[in-house]
């Protein structure tokens, strides 16, 4: 294993929610506002097209148009990588080049969904995507949306190319995890906000979260206190962020609607869910509201105290 270099889209990442207009229309300008807030708040990168940016129904023009213009507005203070996955692996090469040309610096390509490639296949999937861009490639393992799991081996082969430099891990394996962590330099994100600390002390990167979308500075913190040798307090504010962490994403609903209801909520950019998704029902948004601003308000009471960095 090489020593580990500085990681390669920063260390928090949003998964961006796609807003669009009431019209159900896609809101660049509503996507630019967004994105600037977020980094002023911490993010280091933003994720686009993800599942969270309910990449199954917004189309190829679609896509580029939105990093186009979140490059355009955050382009050189975060990290833009766009999400290029398909069950296709030369639809996934068509969106990885266009991705290129907007202005992306890096791919999150997931593994093929519904078709249930072998290991073999799948090797062969990421390394053709990865030979058709000059972007570094950070491979998207989520086996419970998939049915496909990017096993240990298989990463471990991948991690040879040049350009495939990272995970986004929703694996829920963290023994496989750290097999690859010990044998490789990739750098590891966890898309599970539970696992924030856990996989960064153990060798993590960072995440690539959902609920950062709301809370951006209250995640970041995490890493802060950790990186600053306090590991208690890390542990103190992965444990206050739970309550909101569960509601957004393991109350029966896609992490999309309840960020897009949250933020929608506060009166930031987000605009409704397309079809097959719905909308959340007032109590659920009204649970999500209660949470975050608890959240919300215990670092503010820390601040006023004094006892505690805000967070």
């Amino acid at each position: 294993m090489t020593t580990p270099s500085a990681p390669p889209f920063g260390r928090a990442l949003c998964a961006m929610i796609t807003p669009f207009t009431e019209e159900g229309l896609l809101d660049l300008d509503g996507a630019q506002a967004l994105a600037e807030r977020l980094v002023a708040d911490g993010c280091e990168g933003l994720v686009l097209s993800g599942t969270t940016g309910e990449s199954p129904t917004t189309t190829d023009t679609e896509k580029s148009a939105l990093v186009r213009a979140v490059a355009e507005a955050v382009g050189g203070r975060a990290a833009v990588v766009a999400g290029v996955g398909t069950s296709d692996t030369r639809h996934t090469i068509e969106l990885a080049q266009e991705a290129e040309k907007a202005g992306a610096d890096g791919l999150l390509v997931v593994s093929p969904y519904y078709s249930k490639p072998p290991q073999d296949a799948l090797d062969a999937h990421f390394r053709e995507i990865a030979d058709a861009s000059g972007l570094p490639l950070a491979l998207y393992d989520i086996p419970g949306r998939t049915a496909t799991r990017i096993e240990p081996e298989t990463m471990l082969r991948l991690a040879a190319h040049p350009r495939i430099v990272a995970v986004k891990d929703c694996a829920y394996d963290l023994l496989g995890t750290q097999k690859v962590l010990a044998a490789t330099d990739l750098a590891y994100y966890t898309g599970c906000e539970e696992f924030i600390l856990p996989l960064y002390a153990v060798g993590g990167t960072g995440y690539i979260s959902t609920v950062a979308n709301a809370a951006p500075r209250q995640l970041r913190a995490i890493l802060d206190a950790f990186d600053a040798g306090e590991s208690g307090e890390a542990a103190r504010l992965q444990r206050r962020a739970i309550p909101l962490i569960e509601l957004m994403m393991a109350s029966g609903l896609p992490g999309t609607v309840t960020a897009k209801a949250l933020l929608g909520a506060l009166g930031l950019p987000a605009g409704p869910v397309r079809g097959p998704l719905r909308p959340a029902d007032r109590e659920t948004v009204d649970g999500l509201l209660a949470a975050y601003e608890e959240l919300i308000s215990a670092g503010q009471r820390e601040l006023n105290n004094g006892s505690h960095r805000p967070g």
